[in-house]
C-alpha cells in the first residue's frame, strides 16, 4: 500500500519534473483553456509511459518546489472529462493528500494516470488544440508529433524504485491516526475505524440532528493507510453509515431561497474493503434538482444581476444587500438548474467581484464544483 504524501515527497525529489511526471501551481478546469492543457498532458504522460504509472503533481511551486497547496477537489467525474476528449483514454485517479503545515482547508492534489498500451490522442479539439492531435513527453514538456509513436519503456525501472521506497509502514499509518485524533481535530470529537484488520478511516465534524438523523458538517475523512483526503467541505453536510466491510458517505447541500435553505442529496461514495488488501470506492449521483416558480426566480436574479452591477462600479453595498449577496451562489445554482442557462456563465464571470469576501468565495466554489459534478454526471448518463 502507498503512502501518497510520501510519494509525493519522493517524486519532487526526484530532480525536476520529468517524462513520468508534472507538476503545477493549480488546476484550473472551469474554462476551455484549462482542460485543454490539463488534457494535454494526460495524453503527453500516457503516451511517453506505456508501462508503468505517470503522475501530475498539483500544489507546488514550479521554481523552488515549494509545497503551496491546493483546494480540495473532488475526482469523481474527472474521468469523464478525460474520455469525452481523448480516444484510448487511460485511467485516471485524483487523490486530495493533506500535509501538515498546510491549512485545513488546503491539500495537494496527486493525479495518476494508469499505464495503457494504446496510443492516446484527441478525437475532438479543445481550445487551440485540433482533433487528432498526439503528445507525448520530451523530457518535462509536453510536445506534439506526427507520425507513428516509438514505444518507450525508459522509465518503467525508475517509477517502480519510486513507488516500492513510498510503501506505507505501521509507524506511518499510527502517526497519522494520532496526529488526526489529537492535534488537528480534538476540538471536533473525532472517530476511527479500522477495517479488515489493514484500513484505517478517521473522521471528523460537527454533529447536529435533524428528524432522527445524524448530520455532520465542517467534515474531515481521511483513508490513513494512503494519507489520502476522501471528503472534505466546510459546507456541506454528510451522513455516515459503516459495517465491517464498507464505509458510505452521503453528501448533501444546502440550497434555498430568501433565507428559506433545505439540504439536498447530492452524491453517495461507498468505499468497500476487501481481504486481499484492496478496496474500491463506488459513486453514485442523487441530486434531484429543487424546482421553484420561475416568476419569483426571474425577481430574484434580476435583484442579484444588480448587486454584482454595484460591485463592478464599486459602489458601497447595504447591510441587507450583504445578506443576499451571502445567498448568491446558491441563487445562481438554483436559476441555472431551473433553466436560466446563462446564469452558470455569470457566476463564473463574477468570481473576481466574490474573492474578497471570504465566505461567500467559499460558496462559490462548492456551487461551481456541485455544477461540474451535475454535467459529468448528465454527460455520462446520456451515453
Amino acid at each position: 500500500m502507498i503512502n501518497k504524501r510520501l510519494l509525493i515527497k519522493n517524486l519532487l525529489a526526484h530532480n525536476d519534473e520529468s517524462s513520468f511526471y508534472d507538476k503545477k501551481r493549480q488546476l484550473n478546469l472551469h474554462s476551455r483553456e484549462g482542460k485543454g492543457k490539463f488534457l494535454k498532458h494526460i495524453c503527453a504522460l500516457s503516451n511517453s509511459n506505456p508501462t508503468n504509472n505517470s503522475y501530475i503533481v498539483v500544489g507546488v511551486e514550479d521554481h523552488d518546489n515549494e509545497i503551496v497547496g491546493d483546494d480540495f477537489f473532488d475526482d469523481s467525474r474527472i474521468q469523464n472529462l478525460v474520455n469525452a476528449f481523448l480516444e484510448n483514454p487511460p485511467k485516471i485517479q485524483y487523490e486530495n493528500v493533506p500535509f501538515p503545515n498546510l491549512p485545513k482547508d488546503k491539500v495537494v492534489g496527486l493525479v495518476t494516470i494508469k499505464p495503457k498500451s494504446k496510443v492516446s490522442y484527441f478525437k475532438k479539439g479543445i481550445h487551440t488544440t485540433p482533433a487528432n492531435s498526439v503528445f507525448i513527453r520530451r523530457g518535462s514538456n509536453s510536445v506534439p508529433v506526427e507520425g507513428e509513436i516509438e514505444k518507450n519503456y525508459q522509465n518503467t525501472e525508475t517509477v517502480i524504485g519510486i513507488e516500492n521506497s513510498s510503501r506505507n509502514s505501521i509507524q506511518y499509518t499510527l502517526d497519522g491516526v494520532i496526529d488526526f485524533m489529537n492535534f488537528r481535530h480534538k476540538d471536533m470529537s473525532p472517530k476511527y475505524h479500522v477495517f479488515k484488520e489493514l484500513f484505517v478511516i478517521c473522521w471528523a465534524g460537527v454533529p447536529h440532528k435533524s428528524r432522527d438523523k445524524t448530520f455532520l458538517s465542517r467534515v474531515d475523512i481521511e483513508l490513513i493507510n494512503e494519507q489520502i483526503k476522501l471528503f472534505y467541505s466546510a459546507q456541506d453536510v454528510v451522513t455516515i453509515v459503516f459495517d465491517d466491510d464498507s464505509f458510505t458517505i452521503t453528501e448533501y447541500v444546502p440550497l434555498g431561497l430568501n433565507d428559506k435553505t433545505s439540504y439536498y442529496p447530492l452524491e453517495q461514495q461507498t468505499i468497500h474493503f476487501f481481504d486481499n488488501g484492496y478496496y474500491k470506492i463506488d459513486r453514485k449521483m442523487l441530486f434531484q434538482p429543487p424546482e421553484f416558480n420561475r416568476k419569483m426566480l426571474y425577481h430574484i436574479y434580476n435583484a442579484n444581476m444588480a448587486l454584482l452591477q454595484k460591485l463592478q462600479k464599486g459602489i458601497a453595498l447595504s447591510d441587507r444587500e450583504l445578506k443576499d449577496l451571502e445567498n448568491l451562489p446558491s441563487t445562481f445554482m438554483i436559476c441555472y438548474l431551473n433553466g436560466f442557462d446563462e446564469a452558470k456563465q455569470k457566476l463564473i464571470d463574477a468570481k473576481l467581484l466574490l474573492k474578497p469576501f471570504g465566505n461567500i468565495y467559499l460558496s462559490f466554489k462548492e456551487a461551481l464544483r456541485v455544477l461540474r459534478k451535475m454535467k459529468y454526471d448528465f454527460q455520462e448518463g446520456s451515453k
